[in-house]
Parts: C-alpha cells; sequence; structure tokens
C-alpha cells in the first residue's frame, strides 16, 4: 500500500482496530505469561472479524470487512514487517560468538531436521507448501516471530498464519508441562535444560515460562538460546526469497534469466528489506550506538506491533479456508514439535553435554 493522504486515511479504521485489539491481547498475556500476547491477538480478531462479517453479511448480503479492510492489510504486513526490524534490539554479535561454538551444532541440526521434516511429512500429508513452510519455520526457529517474518516473503494467507500460529501455542503449551518432567526424567542439569528449551521451545514467552518451572540457571541460558536461535531467520528468509523469485520467473516467460543478467542488483532485490532492517539494528547494538539499556524497549515494541499485526490477521481469516485445511497440518505440527525435542536431546548427548 503507498502511504499517501487517502491511503493513510483510509487506512485508519482498520488500523485502529487492530491497535485496540493488540492493546486488550497484551494485558492478557501479561496475565497470563504463558500464553503471551500474539496468539490471544489471533483469537480475539478473528472473533472481531467474525463478528464484522456477520453483520454485514445481515445488513448488504456482503460478508467482508468493508472499509476496515485496508487498514487491516497494512497492519497484517508493513507493522508486522517493522515488528522484525525491531527484535535486532535484543542481539549482539558478542553474544552470538561468546555462545554459538557450543549451542550451533544443536540449533543447527535440529532446524534442518524440523525443515526435512515438514517438507517430507507435510507433502505425506498433503498439507499446502506455504502451510507446512509455516509450520516448518515456526517449530524451528521462533514461533511467531518467525512465521511473521516469512509470511510476506512466501505470500500466506490469514488463514495459513492463523493456523501455524494456533499449532505452535498447542505444543508451547504442552511444553511448558511436558518438558520440565522430561528434564528431571533424564537428571538434566541447569545447562542442558536451558539448551533444550531454547531450541525446542518455540516463542519466547513459553521458552521463559518452561525454563522457569526448572530454575534460575536454566533461564538465563534458554533466553540466550533462544535470542541467538532468532538469527536463523536471516538465512532462512534469503533462503525462501530466492526460491520464490525463481518460482516466479519460471511462471512467467523471458524472466528466467534475469538474476543472472542483472547480477549483484537483482540479487539484492531478494532481500526483504525489513531483514536488512534487521541485520542494520543488530550491528547498531554491537557497536554500541544502540545501548543495551535500550534493548528491553524495542523487544516490547516488536512484541506489541507483532501483536497488533496478528491481531488484523486474525480479522481477515477466512473461517472457511481455515475448515477446510482439516486436521492434518496440526498433526503435521504435533510430528515437527517431538521430532525438534527429540534431536535438541539427541545432539546434546552426543557431544556429551547432557
Amino acid at each position: 500500500m503507498p502511504l499517501t493522504r487517502p491511503a493513510i486515511t483510509a487506512a485508519l479504521p482498520g488500523v485502529a482496530l487492530a491497535v485496540v485489539i493488540g492493546i486488550a491481547a497484551t494485558l492478557v498475556g501479561r496475565a497470563v505469561p504463558v500464553v503471551g500476547g500474539p496468539v490471544p491477538a489471533v483469537l480475539l480478531g478473528a472473533l472481531v472479524g467474525w463478528l464484522v462479517r456477520r453483520r454485514r453479511q445481515q445488513d448488504d448480503g456482503t460478508a467482508d470487512l468493508g472499509g476496515l479492510q485496508p487498514g487491516v492489510k497494512f497492519a497484517s504486513s508493513r507493522v508486522l514487517q517493522a515488528a522484525v526490524v525491531l527484535l535486532g534490539a535484543q542481539l549482539s554479535i558478542g553474544e552470538v560468538l561468546r555462545i554459538g561454538g557450543e549451542t550451533l551444532p544443536v540449533m543447527l541440526t535440529t532446524l534442518v531436521v524440523c525443515l526435512v521434516a515438514a517438507w517430507g511429512i507435510g507433502r505425506l500429508l498433503r498439507v499446502s507448501s506455504t502451510l507446512r513452510t509455516l509450520i516448518g519455520v515456526g517449530t524451528g526457529i521462533c514461533g511467531a516471530s518467525a512465521i511473521a517474518a516469512v509470511t510476506p516473503v512466501v505470500g500466506a494467507a490469514s488463514a495459513e498464519v492463523a493456523y501455524a500460529l494456533s499449532t505452535i501455542f498447542l505444543c508451547n503449551i504442552a511444553a511448558v508441562f511436558v518438558f520440565p518432567l522430561v528434564g528431571h526424567a533424564l537428571g538434566l542439569s541447569q545447562h542442558a535444560f536451558g539448551v533444550f528449551a531454547g531450541t525446542a521451545v518455540n516463542d519466547t514467552s513459553s521458552v521463559v515460562a518452561t525454563a522457569t518451572v526448572y530454575g534460575r540457571q536454566a533461564t538465563d541460558t534458554a533466553v540466550v538460546v533462544k535470542l541467538v536461535r532468532t538469527l536463523m531467520i536471516i538465512p532462512i528468509v534469503i533462503g525462501l526469497a530466492g526460491l520464490e523469485a525463481r518460482r516466479t520467473a519460471r511462471t512467467q516467460p523471458g524472466t528466467a534469466d534475469g538474476p543472472r543478467r542483472a547480477g549483484g542488483v537483482r540479487v539484492l532485490r531478494l532481500v526483504p528489506w525489513f531483514l536488512i532492517g534487521f541485520l542494520v539494528v543488530v550491528l547498531l547494538r554491537t557497536t554500541g550506538v544502540l545501548p543495551a539499556a535500550a534493548a528491553p524497549g524495542f523487544s516490547a515494541a516488536a512484541t506489541f506491533l507483532i501483536t497488533v499485526a496478528l491481531g488484523a490477521v486474525g480479522v481477515s481469516t477466512d473461517f472457511a479456508a481455515l475448515r477446510r485445511a482439516g486436521f492434518r497440518p496440526m498433526l503435521l505440527g504435533i510430528v515437527l514439535w517431538v521430532l525438534v525435542a527429540g534431536t535438541s536431546l539427541g545432539v546434546q548427548a552426543a557431544f556429551g553435554q547432557l
């Protein structure tokens, strides 16, 4: 959406609705930290969207969002992308280097296993390519944040985003109860459990909740691992952008060799602007231009913007399409979650870290 004055005016009602939903969902997340804000935002948004469509259906027979549509579309795309940029304030290059040598094998292995399984098992379950991508990156990287980053790249529909988030949410809730029991049964140290929770639980709020049950040191380790894990968004989204560009080139005659002719300029266009912004913020955080004291504020702002954006996603959710998706995507998410958890423990055991 071009940011002209008429476009901004048209977007105001939908954006205002998304902000109200975001505030309400944030309050829910503060009251119930294990739930967090993003998932309640989707649920509240979906309820509001259903009520709006039902009212319009009764009034004029058109089951759409009417004047809310421009703002809802803006909030679910541009606001979401801005949130991804702000996520960079949580990380510095020093933090990555300090713990990367120890946790990188676990993170990379779980990510590869998750993405390969998402592709293979998703195909066997006949889950759509876009939906299995969302569930795969949400499970393998960092839940709602990864889904937020990937959504504009793969052009996911609101129903697919809502379904992926619902799947991630179910696994997060289960992890809070199941993971500490597994940790005690296996006699995991605080550090080992922190790595386990940081690599196998998705959203940050659920990582913190799961590790807190186990102990303070586990919580500290899990949070750092989780933040480093967030960096995996960058190569994944760049790779997906390249795949989408090649797919588009194949379907549009005369563009197949475009990237090769244009050289570096065309390749740079494959990188979404919000990922460039993310890297810039990471560098600012590393060099001290962005002080460490500002990171919590940026993190809170990013979380709120994601909550607002996902509230808009909920409003625009097509329940008919969601019903047509069936139970298979949920089954895929659960299988991936179990595989990632098992792989995390297995790799730690192989490296003698348990």
